[in-house]
């Protein structure tokens, strides 16, 4: 397609996935990340697959170092047609038990590092009229859980962001686009390497779903100007039963959320994470549950072809009302 894309967070998981999912397609891919190893990582598979990538190593966390990205990014590769802000940190633990450092570098990792990101990517797009921004989102948007209040206060923070700038985008007759895709529990490598305070291993909450699931969502949308994207059941009714009954959504959290995000596994005295500093280690797109994760979501499918099902919908009941006219003539 000969399109050039930046992806923040492509060393793993979802931003794995999508980079594999791009460089099939044959677009230009610049990475941004922490760790060297994951990159290079990224990097190999880009190549292996007959693309081209920049590597970038920035926290965007850091407002400087993700403009310096772009820049290096469109010198080498050329103008950017397509952002992704994927990268993210988080911890697991009750606020009680966060300290204010660590509740600052999840916002400044999720939410400021997403803002930078559209801000470079504005920059560079808004003279030429043109380019699509997408933001990794979750069902956690709309819906928050306990034990994750700064990645829920994050995700919340950019759908406002989001609706704020598309209103003043369309104001200006701006050609660029906005699309946010909103995510379930998917298996990757972030419970591996997220801080923790609780006793046992993290886990998303389950049904899980494989990063690939997500990927093809997020590629999707960066070709379609689809203002959001829910991906999943799970994701459509937390928001829907969020949206009906929180009171009662809060209650069943209260009870059940701890243990949902936990496995039988104890947390082992030497576990390292990445809210700070990058686990340089390459993890690839996968988490450790493949076993009871699900390829593919019927839903999303559905969800991406709306249109021609409803068209298709539509003609089958014209058909049906014609059909009945005629049996009755």
């Amino acid at each position: 397609m000969g399109e050039v894309v930046v992806v923040t967070g492509a060393s793993a998981g979802v931003g794995r996935a999508v980079v594999r999912k791009l460089a099939r397609e044959g677009a230009s891919i610049g990475l941004i990340a922490r760790g060297p190893a994951g990159l290079d990582g990224a990097r190999r598979d880009v190549e292996a697959l007959g693309s081209r990538a920049i590597v970038v190593s920035a926290d965007v966390a850091d407002h400087d170092q993700v403009e310096g990205a772009a820049e290096q990014i469109e010198t080498e590769l050329g103008p950017i047609d397509v952002w992704v802000n994927n990268a993210m940190a988080t911890i697991l633990a009750p606020l009680s038990e966060m300290s204010p450092e660590e509740f600052r570098r999840s916002t400044e990792v999720t939410y400021l590092g997403s803002v930078w990101g559209t801000m470079a990517a504005l920059r560079r797009m808004r003279p030429r009229d043109r380019g699509t921004i997408v933001q990794v989102g979750s069902a956690l948007a709309y819906r928050g859980i306990p034990l994750q209040a700064p990645y829920c206060g994050g995700k919340h923070a950019l759908q406002g962001f989001l609706e704020s700038l598309r209103a003043e985008l369309i104001h200006e007759g701006s050609s660029v686009q906005l699309t946010m895709v909103q995510l379930p529990a998917l298996n990757t490598p972030q419970f591996t390497w997220a801080r923790t305070r609780m006793p046992r291993e993290p886990q998303p909450v389950p049904p899980i779903f494989q990063p690939e699931v997500a990927a093809e969502a997020i590629v999707w949308a960066a070709r379609n100007q689809r203002r959001e994207l829910k991906v999943a059941w799970p994701t459509v009714k937390a928001i829907l039963g969020n949206a009906v009954a929180p009171g009662l959504a809060d209650r069943y959290l209260a009870d059940s959320g701890y243990d949902a995000q936990q496995t039988d596994t104890p947390v082992g005295p030497d576990r390292r994470d990445n809210l700070f500093e990058p686990v340089d280690e390459d993890r690839g797109a996968h988490g450790p549950f493949d076993e009871e994760s699900h390829e593919r979501s019927v839903q999303a499918v559905l969800s991406r072809h709306r249109r021609s099902l409803g068209l298709g919908a539509v003609a089958a009941a014209l058909a049906a009302v014609g059909a009945s006219r005629a049996a009755r003539r």
